[in-house]
């Protein structure tokens, strides 16, 4: 199976072709949204980070940024600076060049130009010209192995772990059966299952970091004073009918499919791996969502009972639910409605079939509503100890 996508000179393979404007530190928010408005087609990133953080914060914040802006979908970006933060042009441009050499980046400094005007005078024609780059990109014939998909679950109700996670799962072992690669996160909501995922460790070191990294997760949020089940399940997941975190994270974890885990990334890590994949990361849909993207998935499958409509600026985010009322109630913010297993229409195995040819669509250009809405929301997983 192929799709068409855009093929990098650093071997990834991306399945959008975007330029994007970021602030480098959330002091230069005003001057890197002036820049997206000025020259259509730019995408907009958001960072309300960059300074004042810990040396710890500071990283992860580094590895996140950088690992969007390396995302395949990205064909080059503009970084708007301002001059005395943390995370200047240098840490960018070395972190970027790590991950994805070559990939074009500018940067604009609001003190060293002097002030926002000059600052945004600099950034047009450097933004025009990206984007006069990437249009002479085209789509090549891509095998399906080359796809990391990222898979999600958020605003859940029972019919998550019984009908969209299931198919999900199903879709999972296709994609690695071909040699592509899925990732699943949301480390707390994998509390109560980590036996089962220590089990499907490709080896027993995998299976004990996937193990330990969940365990260390509940151990520290119990340090801080903390009980994680006094706040997963969220309202939203009690009033639908989920009861435990225990219950949550079985249901949770049936989007990875059957095959052995193949490794254990932290947040934002540059994922080299193939096959199904485990990423330590919060359990809040965009922190996850964001987590996964910086890592290399090119699309993210979003499976939610109650709704949702959260996407990503970098990558596009496939909504699907098992709830055919969530379906029929919300038409403008899903993408597949996997509710036929539930109603004797069709097979996990048959929705399976479908999801992946909706799949192959988005990947050749098709949009998700995520993105015909322009939900574009970024998550930092600040204080990683925390869900």
């Amino acid at each position: 199976m192929e799709f068409m996508g855009y093929r990098r000179p650093y071997g990834r393979v991306g399945v959008r072709n975007h330029v994007l404007v970021m602030p480098g530190v959330g002091c230069a928010d005003v001057a890197a949204r002036r820049l997206a408005a000025a020259v259509p087609g730019v995408v907009y990133l958001a960072n309300g980070n960059g300074c004042g953080q810990s040396h710890h914060d500071a990283q992860l914040t580094l590895e996140i940024l950088s690992g969007l802006l390396a995302n395949a979908n990205v064909y080059g970006a503009l970084i708007v600076g301002l001059g005395c933060e943390m995370l200047g042009e240098q840490q960018y441009r070395q972190a970027l060049a790590a991950k994805a050499p070559g990939k074009p980046l500018h940067y604009v400094g609001i003190q060293e130009q002097g002030g926002l005007e000059r600052s945004v005078k600099a950034g047009i024609p450097l933004l025009r010209e990206l984007l006069q780059q990437a249009q002479d990109c085209r789509r090549t014939a891509c095998d399906i192995s080359e796809l990391l998909l990222g898979l999600e679950c958020g605003g859940s109700d029972p019919t998550s772990g019984l009908s969209a996670n299931p198919v999900m799962g199903a879709l999972s072992d296709r994609l690695v059966d071909a040699g592509g690669t899925t990732v699943i996160s949301e480390t707390v909501e994998a509390i109560g299952a980590e036996q089962l995922l220590r089990e499907r460790g490709a080896t027993a070191a995998i299976g004990s970091r996937i193990y330990n990294t969940i365990l260390d997760r509940d151990r520290a949020i119990r340090g801080c004073g903390e009980d994680v089940r006094s706040t997963n399940p969220s309202p939203g997941n009690v009033r639908s009918g989920l009861s435990t975190l225990e219950e949550k994270s079985l249901g949770c974890i049936i989007k990875s499919g059957t095959r052995p885990l193949n490794g254990c990334y932290s947040a934002g890590q540059l994922i080299e791996a193939r096959g199904a994949l485990f990423m330590d990361s919060g359990s809040y849909d965009p922190i996850s969502v964001t987590a996964k993207i910086a890592g290399g998935c090119q699309l993210v499958v979003f499976s939610t009972g109650m709704g949702n409509p959260i996407g990503s600026a970098v990558a596009p985010v496939l909504k699907i639910t098992g709830n055919h009322l969530t379906y029929q109630r919300m038409p403008d913010m899903l993408d597949f409605d996997s509710s036929g297993n539930l109603r004797g229409q069709k097979s996990v195995a048959q929705l399976a079939d479908e999801l992946l040819q909706l799949i192959v669509g988005v990947c050749n250009g098709r949009q998700t509503m995520a993105e015909l809405n322009g939900a574009d929301i970024v998550g930092l997983d600040q204080h990683h100890m925390y869900p």
